[in-house]
């Protein structure tokens, strides 16, 4: 599984959301405390950039139409979404921020 240095972790606001690009996906990175998820920073519904939403109780609202998104599993929690996002694994390795978009074997 190959890595990308996207941030620092003190980047992304705890308990907020930024985006960040990996190559050419854009991702949208949340902070809970410790804890970091990355999902495909684009709404399954109208697609627009999930970053520039809202977080709250471990789910990504999206600010256009307000889909909800688990963070932790990208499926759709609220509608009108539908279909869920991808979800990248994340590595923190001191203060960086490492996302991988290959899927695990």
């Amino acid at each position: 599984m190959s890595f990308e240095k996207v941030c620092q972790v003190t980047d992304i606001p705890d308990g907020g959301v930024i985006g960040v690009e990996v190559g050419e996906t854009p991702v949208a990175l949340v902070r809970k405390g410790d804890d970091v998820f990355a999902l495909h920073d684009v709404c399954s519904h109208a697609e627009v950039k999930l970053s520039e939403g809202e977080v709250y109780d471990g789910t990504l609202e999206c600010w256009l139409h307000g889909s909800c998104f688990d963070v932790r599993t990208g499926k759709p929690t609220g509608p009108p979404a539908i279909k869920p996002v991808n979800v990248y694994t994340v590595k923190i390795d001191g203060d960086d921020v490492l996302v991988s978009l290959s899927k695990e074997s």
